[in-house]
């Protein structure tokens, strides 16, 4: 874990989309590891240490990437990093950090909870306090703007641009996790793992798939993020899911004698997808786990040791764990029968509740005999793989909205800033001449399945937008970059022009988005780790972070926005100031550099 750490004693984001944080922001779940390490060996300089760094890191990402209005955070897909795999083709890397998805948002929601016990642990009220309240606007912004009860699971990620919408994809990992972290209560609990679909080479990491996109993290299983719907769904005391994904984990590792990193969803073969692995740290964990911790219901706590075994009635038997080490303990453990609960639990032929002190010392046998107790007439949702229509491609002239017809559409939703605004079968809509709006196109097949919506289509008169050229708040570059407006553009750097403002004249009160036209050639859209990042502030006060990421390798004339920032104005002068602080440090922590052309202001209403 330590690896994982950077000098100023924060967690390193591993390289994804756009240059790593905030784009990516799953560094979090050092946090759920680093607890876990705790719990098992009770390591108090341990508690100190990990505490702090993940105090140091959390603290950023209230400045970074947290949305106010939601309470959720911003960023990739956890563990989902290959963008093209999960995400609408157009979808620009600035689009991805500001996606609000399931995942990352379970791991932060449980990161800050971590971050309040171990500060309860370590006397710090306060700290305690302000990130039990953090979660707690985390899992209140899940169970609101991600719940699906039409559904009976939670959607995928909120995105889009000025109004964001909600894929009601499945997405298997933070499906599992809002389980196991408690975010979903019980009945959702039992609803996600019933409801959700699973297929019978077991759950693919999204559902449905999405077209023309080959199998790796869309259309796949992969047997870590299988072990963890195990888990969840013994949680939520469905054997019937327990006993799938068993099947789905040991069947493939049977076939080919190793634990691969992920197959094909349609076929259950590593063949065809599109990088793999054998030998699979995470693949080889999740197997561990069905035995350690669904089996043996072996569950590490503060405190102690607990065991709650749930054993399918198919697994039904006796079973033993030799020479499982805790902490100055060695058990033998026997375990008898099936079911999820205990007949009777006894340590050296003693009658005891199902918990080893963390003082025991010493070889000790434990026994463990299950009730039979039968499991609740619960199902799982089975279904066949499926995928959904591929994207409209929109387009606006003549007051018309036109969009392509795409084969397999019976009907297409139009949007407007977020809402339905019509159904229809056609191709086109002649729209009202009104304001600033958005506009986004979703297919529909036959099956009442949708398409990802269209890329938003702004549609306003120039009244509503006004552009200032940044070469006139600070000095101007000479780099020989093209493409830009207006006579060029400033350079930021982590040194030079490191704070920069412009005053501004806004027309009439309402809400604005304020975004800037940029270029950032330091690295490719896929990896590294040179997202440039800066604070954004009105008149001296913050209002925002602005995202510079990565759009190319030396691609230093690929112009794009970054991403939008909505705040009520007045009429009248303001001083819009893009400054480099120290939450603002990228992983890079030396290149946090980017080229700014000009600032956008749009009167959304």
């Amino acid at each position: 874990l330590l690896k994982k750490v950077n000098k100023k004693k924060k967690i390193i984001q591993d390289t994804g989309t756009g240059g790593a944080y905030p784009c990516s922001t799953d560094r979090m779940i050092w946090a759920v590891a680093a607890w876990e390490i705790y719990k098992v060996t009770g390591d108090r300089d341990w508690l100190e240490q990990s505490y702090e760094i993940i105090k140091n890191s959390i603290e950023d990402d209230l400045q970074n990437i947290y949305d106010i209005k939601t309470g959720l955070v911003k960023g990739e897909s956890s563990f989902l990093d290959w963008r093209e795999e999960t995400y609408p083709q157009w979808m620009q890397p600035v689009d991805i950090a500001e996606s609000e998805c399931l995942g990352t948002n379970a791991v932060h929601y449980q990161a800050n909870i971590l971050l309040s016990k171990m500060a309860t642990l370590l006397n710090a009220k306060s700290v305690a306090a302000k990130h039990l309240q953090v979660a707690d606007k985390i899992k209140k912004g899940i169970n609101k703007f991600l719940w699906m009860p039409e559904k009976g699971y939670y959607g995928q990620y909120l995105y889009g641009r000025n109004n964001k919408i909600l894929s009601p994809r499945s997405e298997a990992l933070g499906e599992a996790l809002c389980i196991l972290f408690g975010i979903a209560d019980e009945d959702k609990q039992k609803l996600i793992i019933s409801k959700t679909p699973i297929m019978d080479f077991g759950i693919s990491c999204i559902f449905p798939q999405i077209p023309g996109i080959p199998p790796y993290h869309n259309d796949a299983v992969w047997p870590f993020v299988q072990s963890y719907w195990a888990l969840a769904s013994a949680k939520a005391g469905n054997e019937q899911a327990v006993l799938q994904s068993i099947a789905a984990v040991y069947r493939p590792a049977a076939l080919w004698g190793t634990n691969k990193e992920n197959f094909v969803a349609s076929s259950g073969d590593f063949a065809g997808t599109q990088i793999n692995s054998s030998n699979m740290l995470w693949s080889l964990s999740g197997s561990l786990a069905l035995i350690h911790r669904i089996i043996f219901g072996i569950e590490f706590a503060e405190n102690g040791l607990r065991l709650n075994p749930f054993v399918p009635e198919a697994f039904k038997g006796g079973r033993t764990l030799a020479n499982f080490v805790y902490r100055n303990a060695v058990l033998d453990i026997e375990l008898e029968g099936y079911g999820n609960q205990i007949k009777s639990f006894t340590v050296d032929g003693n009658p005891s509740t199902p918990e080893i002190s963390k003082e025991l010392r010493g070889r000790h046998k434990v026994k463990i005999k299950l009730a039979g107790n039968k499991a609740p007439n619960v199902t799982i949702h089975t279904v066949e793989n499926y995928v959904s229509l591929p994207a409209p491609s929109v387009s606006y002239s003549n007051k018309t909205l036109v969009w392509n017809n795409i084969t397999g559409a019976v009907k297409y939703k139009v949007l407007k800033n977020g809402k339905e605004l019509a159904k229809t079968t056609a191709t086109k809509l002649l729209l009202a001449d009104e304001g600033y709006a958005e506009y986004q196109v979703i297919a529909v097949d036959a099956r009442l399945v949708e398409s990802f919506a269209s890329e938003p289509l702004a549609v306003a008169s120039d009244c509503f937008i006004s552009k200032y050229e940044m070469e006139n708040s600070a000095n101007k570059s000479l780099l020989p970059y093209k493409g830009f407006s207006g006579s060029g553009f400033i350079e930021i750097t982590a040194t030079e022009n490191t704070e920069s403002s412009i005053l501004v004249t806004i027309p009439s009160d309402g809400v604005y988005a304020l975004d800037f036209r940029y270029a950032n050639g330091n690295g490719p859209i896929n990896t590294e780790n040179k997202c440039a990042i800066r604070t954004l502030k009105i008149d001296n006060k913050k209002v925002g972070t602005s995202l510079f990421p990565q759009r190319g390798k030396e691609d230093w004339s690929n112009w794009g926005y970054t991403n939008a920032t909505k705040v009520q104005l007045s009429k009248g002068k303001h001083t819009v100031t893009i400054l480099y602080e120290e939450s603002n440090e990228n992983m890079n922590g030396e290149i946090n550099q980017a080229m700014i052309d000009q600032l956008r202001i749009i009167k959304l209403r």
